[in-house]
């Protein structure tokens, strides 16, 4: 963080940053059938966040985009479980 500024180095600085929130630039994944959207968040309280905007491209017919958004919801919280699994501090080995 920029002592003059209270930016962070990664952060926007310009209208995104309100309510004490400091907020990225939008990083953009465009993969064919979908798009992706990052963008990191400090909060007011010092906690940092992903937001993460998803969006694919769906079947024409309903039971087949229904089969996708119940496949896409799963890869979702498989995704979120990992990202939490990995940000938690690891246990010392003995004799550390």
């Amino acid at each position: 963080m920029t002592r003059r500024t209270g930016h962070t180095a990664w952060c926007g600085r310009d209208h995104r940053c309100n309510l004490g929130e400091h907020r990225s630039d939008e990083i953009v994944v465009d993969a064919g059938h979908a798009r992706a959207v990052l963008v990191r968040v400090r909060t007011a309280a010092g906690r940092e966040h992903a937001e993460v905007r998803v969006r694919v491209a769906l079947a024409p017919t309903e039971l087949a985009a229904r089969r996708q958004l119940v496949g896409l919801l799963g890869d979702m919280r498989h995704a979120v479980t990992a990202a939490a699994i990995a940000a938690r501090p690891r246990p010392r080995r003995a004799g550390r």
